[in-house]
């Protein structure tokens, strides 16, 4: 096994940011020297037109020396964007009007199964 798969297996703490197709990785890790950097993935699931799936990934490495600049720069990115554009998100696909529904807790009592389209039948007819 190389190197750097050994680096990549020492993981430290991580977070899951789960947006849609899109899931991203939060990673701290070590290094041979037994400092730490973060890496964030983002991996994105596609689907083929015979259902079969793949994920495509991107990652960066993030070194201490560059965790204030980095934060800087996201902020300012950040605020640029909802202060230009607001935090409505403005998409072909995203719907305005889309709420998000809850299950409510039901016991197996309150379920009542739709039998309207069931076949009647007796083990005779089998």
């Amino acid at each position: 096994m190389r190197e750097n798969d050994m680096l990549e297996k020492e993981e430290i703490f991580s977070k899951v940011l789960r947006a849609g197709r899109r899931t991203y990785f939060f990673d701290v890790r070590a290094t041979k020297a037994d400092d730490y950097y973060i890496t964030i993935t983002e991996s994105k699931k596609f689907t083929e037109e015979d259902g079969s799936f793949h994920f495509k990934k991107h990652k960066i490495y993030l070194y201490k020396e560059d965790f204030t600049a980095f934060s800087e720069i996201l902020e300012d990115m950040t605020s640029y964007v909802l202060n230009h554009k607001g935090e409505e998100v403005i998409s072909e696909r995203h719907q305005k009007d889309f709420k998000k529904e809850y299950a409510l807790d039901k016991t197996d009592e309150d379920i009542v199964p739709n039998t309207s389209s069931f076949t009647d039948i007796e083990f005779d007819d089998i």
